[in-house]
């Protein structure tokens, strides 16, 4: 097949990329080369897919474009010059903490962008439209595990209501043009060439270097962290799964339309998450308590049954096996 992936010189969208020219498909990925974090670290990626390309011989199969999603002009041009039998979209303005100081980051990419590809995939009438949402929409719900069934209107950081706002945006088009659409809900990724903003990162790179770590919540938090392996297979699984038109006991509105937890299933304490990367680096943290920040939440427990009972999967990496992984890319990437 023919697959668009956006945001594919992203963390996950990098990964996901390559595990689809390994299933034969051909890919066309799109990304805008932001400075959110280091640009040289995405360039690292395309470097690496590149090398990956020519060893393997997928250079006719895969093509970069650099692109924002916001760009309407850009995002419809490359509908028109392009089929698409699957979309992926990775592409996103991440961070609960950097959507509270800039704002219309999130509107740019996470709303308007957002609008773009359901645009596109309206015109081309694209077979499955796979797209990034996020834990951070189930807020301070204090029900769990998480289940795709709870309410979720009450994010507590624009990044989350961006990411809510997308599944609505993506309900009313596979109600009104028969779109399927199927949202992912990502739970704490990490893994190698992750994000620089992810706590694992910065903890590995400052314990590492003998410096103070800062400890929200006092480590009083618990995060489902799932690793990057489970979470590309989740979204290959997803992908040839194309929901049909279905209605819920509240509503008569008929949509080819799913959300999915992607989730490890198992909430880590901060302490065991710290504990991995002293005993894959060798070393002890040193530790600055702090309380806890706006927007963050103290839990995050993904309920993964539909997941299972659908596509037959389910994460299963533990925290010391990822983290391990982790840290031994860091030392080569560093």
């Amino acid at each position: 097949m023919k697959v668009l992936v956006t945001g594919s010189a992203g963390f996950i969208g990098f990964f996901t990329t390559q595990a689809l020219l390994k299933q034969g498909h051909q890919v066309v990925g799109i990304d805008n080369l932001n400075d959110y974090y280091d640009v040289s670290l995405k360039q690292g990626r395309l470097d690496f897919l590149n090398r990956f390309c020519e060893e393997n011989g997928y250079g006719d199969q895969y093509q970069f474009i650099t692109m924002d999603i916001s760009d309407r002009k850009a995002m419809a041009d490359l509908f028109k010059s392009h089929v698409f039998d699957r979309v992926i979209h990775l592409a996103a303005q991440a961070g609960v903490r950097y959507s509270i100081e800039n704002p219309h980051a999130y509107v740019d990419s996470n709303l308007v962008g957002f609008v773009n590809v359901l645009e596109g995939c309206r015109q081309q009438q694209t077979a499955h439209l796979v797209y990034a949402s996020s834990s951070s929409v189930y807020g301070m719900n204090s029900k769990i595990p998480f289940s795709t069934e709870d309410r979720v209107d009450f994010p507590i950081s624009l990044y989350a209501a961006t990411k809510k706002s997308n599944e609505l945006m993506a309900h009313t088009y596979s109600h009104l043009y028969n779109i399927p659409t199927t949202g992912l809900r990502f739970f704490t990724v990490y893994g190698p060439w992750g994000r620089p903003d992810m706590a694992y990162f910065s903890f590995t790179k400052k314990i590492l270097a003998g410096e103070t770590i800062d400890v929200f919540n006092h480590g009083r938090m618990e995060r489902d962290f799932t690793y990057i392996d489970d979470i590309v297979e989740g979204v290959l699984r997803v992908m040839d799964h194309i929901p049909k038109p279905q209605q819920t006991e509240i509503t008569t509105a008929q949509a080819p339309y799913k959300i999915y937890n992607i989730g490890n299933n198992q909430p880590i304490t901060l302490e065991r998450f710290i504990n991995a990367i002293e005993s894959a680096t060798g070393k002890t943290a040193v530790r600055n308590n702090l309380p806890m920040q706006p927007g963050d939440v103290p839990r995050t427990y993904a309920d993964v049954s539909d997941l299972m009972q659908d596509v037959g999967f389910k994460p299963s990496t533990e925290i010391e096996v990822g983290i391990s992984r982790f840290v031994e890319w860091f030392k080569l990437y560093a």
